[in-house]
Formats: C-alpha cells, structure tokens, sequence
C-alpha cells in the first residue's frame, strides 16, 4: 500500500549527528596526526632511500647490494623519525 510521506518541515527538526559525537572525531584525528605522519616518513624513507640504491645498483652493475644498503638505510631513518616522534613529549 503506498504511504505519502510526510513533509520534513512539520515538528521540529532532529539533529542528524550528536554534536559530542564530532567532537570527539575531530579530537581523534587531530591527536592521530603525528602518527600519519610518522608512518608515511617510514615508508617514504624506505622506498625513496631503496630507489636510490637501485638506480646506483643499475648504474655500476653491483646488484643488489646498493639496493639492500639503501632498504637498510631507509628502514634506519624510518625507525630514527618513528622513535623521535614517540619519545618527544
């Protein structure tokens, strides 16, 4: 059986999300900000610091150990900002 619906104007107006419900998502995100950024500094260092070491590795024909310094060398600055970042406060 079809229902007319009733128009939205009538009574009062709901709210369609709590207003401590965004405040407690913008308090979450702001406090997960420095731990985005660490991770992509991880990852960042790692692929970045590991492309280096490949491109060197395909310049001088040394494969792969330009490639593995440079995946060692990634994952120890990824590692330095990461323990930086816990033990700041």
């Amino acid at each position: 059986m079809f229902r007319p619906r009733k128009d939205r104007s009538e009574g009062t107006p709901r709210e369609l999300v709590p207003t401590g419900s965004l405040k407690a998502l913008q308090t979450t995100i702001s406090r997960s900000g420095p731990a985005a950024t660490v991770s992509y500094t991880l990852i960042g260092a790692i692929v970045l610091l590991g492309g280096i070491g490949y491109a060197l590795d395909q310049w001088r024909g040394t494969s792969p150990w330009f490639l593995f310094g440079g995946l060692v060398l990634g994952l120890i600055v990824g590692f330095y900002e990461l323990a930086k970042a816990i033990w700041q406060k």
